[in-house]
Parts: C-alpha cells; structure tokens; sequence
C-alpha cells in the first residue's frame, strides 16, 4: 500500500478510494491533482489548439491520438476545469472526418470498438450523446456481446469489442443518462460470464494465452483482468462463474507482493506510464481491487 501510495496521483487516488477506504474529502483532494501532476497534466499538456492530440482523430499504428487519449484521461480520473476545458475543445473542434460524413467526435462512427471507448472517455465529462449510444445499442448481437467485423445480427460478439462497449454502458448509467442500459449491459457481462471470461462456450477451450497477460494502457484490446475490473467497477456482486479468472490473476502475483506489468499494444503511447516486466502499480492496483471484490 505505501508504494502504491508513492505513486503518480491517479494511483494515489484510486488506491485511497478502493483500498484504503480514505475519507470522501481525502480521495477528491488527491484526484484534484491528477490534472495539474504527472502524467494526467502531461497529457493534457499534449492538445492542440484545434481540440486533437497526435493531430488526428485516429491512427492504426500509434497510441497517442484523440480517441486513445481521452479513454486514458478518463482511465486516470482526470476530473476538473482544465480537463473539461480539454474535452470541449475536442466536441467544439474534432471530427470523425469526410469517411464519416465528419461525424462530431462523441457521436462516433460505426465500430462498437472505438465507439465505446469513446462513450466511455465522454461520459463522465458531460459528453455522452444519445447518438453515440444509439450507435451501440443497434450493433448488438443476438448472443448479447459486440464484435467490430460482424455482418449479420447472429454473428458471434467478441470479447475486444464487447468489453470496450459495456464499460461504455456503465460510464453512461453512472454519468446519469437518460436511456435505461440495464438490459443490454446485463446481456453483455452475461456474454462475459457465460465464457468463464476466457474460454469459448462451445468447446470450453481457452480462446487466447494473450488474455492472461494484463497490460496498461489497454486501448481497445481485452485481458482477463481488464474484463474483471469491469465487473468490479459497474456493482455486479461477484459470480462464481469469474473463479477460474480470478485465480488466474491471483497465480500472477510476485514474491514482493506486486504484479508486474506486461508488453501493451505496440505503437508510441502518448505518455510512457510504466515499465514492461517491473512491478506495475496500475496492475497492482486493479489485482487487489478485483481480488478483494472476490473476496479472495
């Protein structure tokens, strides 16, 4: 916990709230800081005057674009005037480009993928259009999950593009929107759960070594303690169909007490958060959060 604690601010401030159980007024003053320290103040450093990080909307290769940096700003809890100033200037000025007939930026585009996590980073500053969230509401998939490359409605989800798209339905519920999620969301973890978080329903066999691996930032890609914080973060009471995963995150804790933090996707970040293979404090954090929701 003290080297938790010795951390950037949106560690510290996680880490009082959901570990330590720190005093409401405690927990705020700490994120209050994450704006103006660190990485959180870094990133915000980043925007150009048109509303853009990396001058673009998207990129394929690189991390350190607009829908990539506002998910992460959200991820560390930036919440304050300087980060709400930010995410105006991005709904004021960016769009999705002429592909999308310039859609505005927290309307979205088409891919449940992007859109979620672009709901997700939206949300909580007052950006959760009705539109973007029709968007995700119209491409589920009759199995309950989401998958970026479907055609028909009885495709089969898929974790990536289903995990991006619940958060996004818990950030919108917990921002106070006005459209009832509860159904869809409920599908969707159910997606999740009914797959163990890992194996595929039909044969039971693992679907990819990959997820066991927990890296941060995550971007659009799923890992087993990615989908476990989910549960955790959105109120679901534990289930036992989570055991064999959460087990699996339990096994990955070292000697020292600490989980190290694995290769993320490749591409340059915005903001070099961590090292890979040294102890991790944001998979620290996340283990023990989801470990103490299991009560394990």
């Amino acid at each position: 916990m003290e080297w938790l604690l010795g951390g950037d601010p949106a560690i510290r401030w996680q880490t009082l709230r959901d570990l330590v159980g720190a005093p409401e007024d405690e927990v705020r003053a700490e994120r209050a800081r994450v704006e103006t320290e660190g990485w959180g103040a870094h990133l915000l450093d980043q925007q150009d005057a048109s509303g853009t990080w990396g001058g673009t909307v998207w990129k394929p290769e690189d991390r350190d674009a607009t829908d990539s940096v506002v998910l992460l700003l959200a991820l560390l809890g930036a919440d304050g005037d300087r980060t709400r100033a930010a995410l105006d200037r991005t709904a004021a000025g960016v769009d999705w480009g002429e592909e999308w007939g310039h859609s505005p930026f927290f309307d979205g585009e088409v891919e449940p993928c992007i859109n979620g996590r672009v709901l997700t980073a939206g949300a909580p500053y007052g950006h959760a259009t009705e539109t973007m969230l029709g968007k995700l509401l119209d491409t589920q998939q009759s199995d309950g999950g989401w998958n970026c490359y479907a055609e028909t409605r009885d495709d089969p989800g898929s974790f990536h593009s289903t995990v991006c798209v619940v958060e996004a339905l818990a950030a919108y519920r917990d921002a106070g929107g006005p459209t009832d999620v509860a159904e869809p969301l409920h599908r969707g973890q159910e997606y999740l759960l009914e797959r163990g978080m890992m194996r595929r329903r039909s044969t039971g066999e693992l679907i990819d070594e990959g997820w066991l691996a927990a890296a941060f930032p995550y971007y659009w890609r799923y890992d087993v303690l990615r989908g476990l914080d989910h549960l955790r973060t959105a109120g679901l009471p534990y289930d036992e169909r989570a055991e064999e995963a959460v087990e699996v995150i339990a096994r990955q804790r070292g000697a020292d007490g600490r989980w190290t933090l694995n290769p993320p996707l490749p591409g340059r970040p915005a903001v070099a958060l961590e090292t890979v293979g040294e102890p991790s404090r944001w998979n620290t954090l996340r283990a023990l959060r989801v470990l103490d929701w299991a009560g394990a």
